[in-house]
Order: structure tokens, then sequence, then C-alpha cells
């Protein structure tokens, strides 16, 4: 009975006792579980990073008609429907001036509006092609419309006017030459010629600000609007010269000419309206640019080997 006494009597001082040691050794141990809580709540940075650059916004899909503007009324309900910046975009997808509307005019009309003409672009977006190289600038005959890469990334397009079926700009790898921001014509002292950059120095043919009439037009030149040839003019690189300034140590940015215009079937770009990709680059025009890049490769590898060595002689 004494035996069974102290039992009962110790039996509560036990239970408080394992009860603070059991508190004790809990507040003093880190939970297993809120570790591994923590752990997988928790990426590290790269795949951050990596979950970030996965997220890619779909490329808007655009369908076309072609809408005649057979009189007046036609022309002023077209100006009333569309503000500034809109009509800026069709105006730009026609290759035509801002107001150069006339009775008879045909336009390719995007379904969707968006003031951003990158959204309406016939250049691929990246061009692997290109990947090696810092800047290209392409003219795109077929197409009548230019577009700048950076390192095979798309950073700018725009419409132009090239040579008419007469004087036609030349197809081929031509490097920028020389720049100035009003060029005065040597055929015709009335031609005044805005951000002006040359890419045959021999024949005088470089692409500037002139007026778009919506097909090739213009002496072997390529005309552009004026924010665009203002852009390029500022984004191009000019050749080298050497001291004496009659020798080339090293070309200026490549701009790669290509695509065979249709004189006889104008307006390319009126096509959309059947066929939304009417007017992307087709397989010649691939092969064209992988030949040039192989060229330009090339003329860089000799660069390399003798720097010194003089490209063109133009006292020649």
């Amino acid at each position: 009975m004494k035996v069974n006494s102290t039992i009962r009597t110790l039996h509560p001082l036990l239970s408080i006792l394992l009860i603070g040691s059991f508190f004790v050794s809990s507040c003093n141990r880190k939970s297993p579980n809120t570790d591994l809580i923590h752990k997988e709540n928790t990426l590290p940075e790269e795949s951050i990073i990596q979950t970030k650059e996965e997220i890619k916004v779909p490329k808007m899909i655009v369908e076309y008609r072609l809408d005649s503007l057979v009189n007046t009324s036609q022309i002023d309900s077209f100006q009333n429907k569309y503000n500034q910046e809109e009509q800026r975009i069709i105006f730009s997808l026609n290759r035509i001036d801002f107001g150069r509307l006339g009775v008879g005019s045909k336009l390719v009309i995007p379904d969707t509006l968006v003031i951003d003409l990158m959204k309406y672009s016939p250049f691929p977006e990246n061009l692997e092609i290109l990947n090696s190289i810092t800047k290209t600038l392409l003219i795109a005959q077929r197409i009548q419309g230019f577009a700048l890469y950076e390192k095979g990334k798309l950073i700018r397009w725009g419409p132009v006017s090239s040579g008419k079926q007469s004087t036609p700009t030349p197809n081929g790898l031509h490097y920028a030459n020389y720049k100035t921001k009003l060029k005065i014509s040597t055929v015709d002292a009335a031609w005044k010629m805005p951000y002006y950059f040359n890419f045959m120095n021999f024949y005088g043919v470089g692409i500037h600000e002139y007026f778009l009439p919506g097909y090739p037009a213009s002496h072997a030149c390529v005309r552009a609007y004026r924010e665009d040839a203002q852009f390029i003019y500022d984004w191009a690189q000019q050749w080298k010269l050497d001291k004496s300034g009659q020798k080339i140590k090293k070309n200026g940015t490549p701009f790669m000419v290509f695509g065979e215009y249709d004189y006889t079937n104008h307006y390319p770009w009126q096509k959309l309206a059947n066929d939304k990709t009417a007017n992307d680059l087709n397989e010649t025009e691939m092969n064209s640019l992988k030949e040039y890049v192989k060229q330009y490769e090339e003329d860089e590898r000799n660069y390399v080997k003798d720097p010194e060595q003089p490209v063109i002689d133009l006292a020649l």
C-alpha cells in the first residue's frame, strides 16, 4: 500500500517533467516540415529567369481586305473612319505617302488596327542567318520594304520605293558608305534628298527620304519615309577610310538588296487580301540572303587576315 501510494504521488510530478521536457526540446529544434516547405517554395534565381524567358506573346493574326475608293464621298468616309495614326498604318502597308488618296485608289486594309507597324511586318521577327552580324539592312524589292536587324532580331521595318524598270536598284551585297543630311541630285538640281546614305559609291545609289507613290519610281535610289530615312541615317555605320580618305579600310553596315519586282503586276501587297502570307520572304529570296551572308563573312575574314589592306582604292 505504501508503494502504490508513492507511485500515485510521483506520477503527477513525472507528467509535469515530461511535458516540460517536450516543450523545451520542441522550442530548441527546427521543424523538419517547415524546412521542407521553405525549400519547395523557394526557386533558384536561374529558374525564375528561365520561367520569364519562356513567356512569349503570341503573334497577332491579321486578315486583310481590299477596298476601292471609287468617288470622293468614299474618300471622305475613309478619312472620317480612321484617325491619322490608323491611316498612317494603312498608308505604310500600301507603300504610299500620307494624303496621296485619289478617286480609284485601292487599299489593302487589315481587319485589326493597332498603332504598331511591327505587328504587320512581312519580315520574320528573327532571322537566324543574320545572327552573326551586328547590324544588317535588308531591302526586299518584290514587296518594296526595308528591314533592320540586329544580330538576327528585327527592330524596324517600313515601306520603300526602289528603282523603276528603266533604272532598277541593283541587287547584291552592298555596304553603307558615306552619308549627308541633304544631298542635291547630280541628275536634276531640283531633286533634294534628305538623310541620304550612300551604299553604291561609284553609282551614286543610296537610301533617302522622298515621296512614295506606291510602286518603284526612283532613278535606282531607294526612297523611304522621312522618319525611316532619319532612323537609318543615325543607325547604320559608315565605312572607315585611311588617312588619305581615298582607301576603304573597313566596310560599313551591310545593305542586302534582293528580290525581283514584277513591273507588269503592280501592288503585290494587295495579294494579302487573298493570302496573308503573300508578302513573306520566299525560298529564292532566302537563298539570296544566305549567299550574301557567306560573302559578308568572307569579307570579314579578309579584314582579320590583313586589317591594313585596303578593300577599294577610290583613286582608281
